[in-house]
Formats: structure tokens, sequence, C-alpha cells
């Protein structure tokens, strides 16, 4: 077990995570996956505009109005901006927690997928103490199709990421537990639900079995919803009754709070459905946003990869986090929207 002292500490920093109105921007995507967004707007992936993209997200004034945390990648949590300062100390100097991915990415299991990283994991993130972290994010994959997810490889990936977390509050960093259910498919939304269900109650069985701290770990997982290739989207009311109907049945009280990955969902999409969801006033746990591509596609095909845009494309970027801020409280209207100079088809998922 954790210790009571440590506890304390761990759900304190939880609670920022979570604070009302706030979400977490999930800025931790590969090189490779970078490269993907950057072939979008034809940007050659380079470190130097790797890190000028990481730039252009990371300093925009008045962030920290909607984000309470980011997730950094290896190589951003490293790297220094134009002006010589680190990115922990950019985040730290805005009140926002710097947050690390610690999964080495996956790996496969038969048909299915497991995550890497658990070997020499205590000692990398006692590195990430040191340069600042305060949180850490681990990322499994479950896909939906047939004979899949298998209880073999629910249970598996429930232990990794218990294990995960365990060693992350040993650390004194609070978890980030991520079990992604892929939007790749035609699963209809039921079967998305009972395969959440399973999942989510394998989950929990591990993290009670491996000592972690409730109270002091966030869960990242997907909304409920059809695979994308089902044929029809479900309404945002369907989205949030299937989603709080399971969150109902498998969330402990005592959890710190969830913030939903959006998962290829569309940038309007991602917060008309998390606004539903917020609808219900009566939940113990806050349930809020932790988007990659949904909160940075405008702003990065804003931006070009050329200075003279980054003015424009802080803005694109912090009207989506204000309104991903409003659909947290249940307060969002479709009506808030501005129009964007982008193309909104584009999709590149994370990987």
């Amino acid at each position: 077990m954790i210790d009571t002292s440590k506890v304390a500490e761990l759900s304190k920093v939880a609670k920022q995570m979570v604070a009302p109105g706030k979400g977490i921007l999930a800025a931790d995507e590969s090189m490779k996956t970078v490269g993907k967004r950057f072939a979008s707007i034809e940007l050659e992936n380079t470190e130097d505009n790797r890190r000028a993209f990481r730039e252009m997200l990371l300093t925009v004034p008045g962030e920290s109005d909607y984000i309470s945390g980011v997730i950094l990648h290896d190589e951003t949590i490293r790297q220094t901006t134009k002006s010589g300062k680190t990115f922990v100390e950019i985040l730290q100097t805005a009140g926002i927690l710097p947050g690390i991915k610690v999964d080495l990415g996956l790996i496969d299991a038969g048909s299915e997928k497991l995550t890497s990283g658990l070997e020499g994991l205590g000692a990398r993130l006692q590195e990430y103490v040191e340069f600042g972290a305060k949180f850490c994010k681990w990322r499994s994959v479950i896909t939906i199709g047939e004979s899949m997810p298998s209880e073999e490889n629910i249970r598996q990936n429930a232990k990794d990421l218990a294990a995960y977390a365990f060693v992350c509050q040993e650390h004194g960093l609070v978890p980030m537990v991520e079990p992604e259910i892929l939007l790749d498919g035609t699963h209809t939304i039921e079967q998305a639900e009972a395969a959440s269900t399973q999942i989510l109650t394998a989950l929990f069985e591990e993290l009670r079995a491996a000592g972690v701290a409730l109270e002091g770990m966030i869960l990242k997982t997907s909304m409920v919803l059809p695979g994308k290739d089902f044929g029809v989207k479900a309404s945002p009311e369907q989205v949030a009754e299937t989603t709080l109907r399971v969150f109902k049945k498998c969330l402990p009280s005592e959890l710190a709070g969830e913030a939903f990955l959006s998962g290829g969902q569309g940038d309007v999409e991602a917060t008309q459905n998390l606004n539903a969801i917020n609808q219900d006033k009566n939940l113990p746990w806050p349930l809020t946003f932790s988007y990659a591509r949904a909160l940075q596609d405008a702003a990065t095909k804003t931006w070009k990869g050329m200075p003279e845009n980054l003015q424009a494309a802080q803005k694109v970027f912090l009207h989506r986090a204000k309104m991903n801020s409003l659909a947290s409280l249940g307060t969002y209207s479709s009506d808030m929207e501005q129009p964007v100079a982008y193309d909104q088809d584009v999709t590149v998922s994370q990987d």
C-alpha cells in the first residue's frame, strides 16, 4: 500500500488535474504521429519543427484558464523554447501541471495489443520527477472485432496498467490510467458498452489488488461510441446515456476523476458529447477532457509551421480549449462556436 501522507499529496494533485472547468492537453504524440500531422500541413518532421509545434501549443496566453495539465513526450520534456526556458518551466510559470507519457508503445499479442515499458519504469520515473513531472500516462489499446477483445487480453492489459499505476504512486506521481477502446471498426454502441463494462470491471479489480490509491489517480478512457465504420453516429444524448450507465456500474466513488480521450472524434463532436455527459449533475467524480487531436487540429492547420500564423493559431487553440472547458461543466452550446479556416475532414489518430 502507498504511504498515507503520499496518498494525500497524490490526491491533491489529482484534484488539480480535474478542477472544475479545466482539462488536460495530450501533447505526447510519438514522432511518427507528429509526422502524420505535419504531412497534413506539408511540414517536414524535424526536431526543430516539433519543438516549434509544441511551443505553439504550450505558450498560449490564457491557456491556464482552461488547461490544468499537459502530457508531454520524452523529447519535449527535455527541450527548451526559443527563449531558452524548458517546457516544464513554461508550464510551471503558467500554473499548469507537467505530465509525461511513460509507456514505450504497443507490442503484438496475437491479433491484439499489449503495451511495453514496465521494465526499468522506476528509474525512468525518477528522472521525470527530477525534470518536474507531477503525473504520468500509460495507454493500452483494446480492439472490438471478431472474438475481440479476449478475456486474456483485457486481463493482461489491466494487470499492466495496475502495475504501472502503483509504481507511479510510489514515486509520488499521479498515474493517468488509459484503457483506450479504438474507434476503428463496425461495432455497435451496444457492443462498445459491453466491452467497456468488461474492461473497466477488470481494471478496477486489478488496481485494487495492486494496492493503487484510487483517490490519487485519474482514469482516461473512451466515451462509449459505435465504431466509425458502423455507418450511423450516435447522438450526444445516446453517448451520454450509454457512457454514464457503464460508469455508474464500474467506477468506484473514491476515484479522483475521469478525463476522456477524444479517440478520433471530430473537434466539435467531442465537445458536444462531453457536454451531454455533463448534464448529469449528481455524479461522484468530475468528468473532463484530455484531448490531443480534438484540441490541436484546428490550431495546427491554422499555424502551418509559419511564425506569422502563431498568434492566429493560438487564438484558435484557446477557443477550442474554452469550448471543452464549458462542456466539462455542462454549459456549452453549439451557438458558441466560431468558424475557422481549416479542413476538418483530415483526421490523424494518435498511435
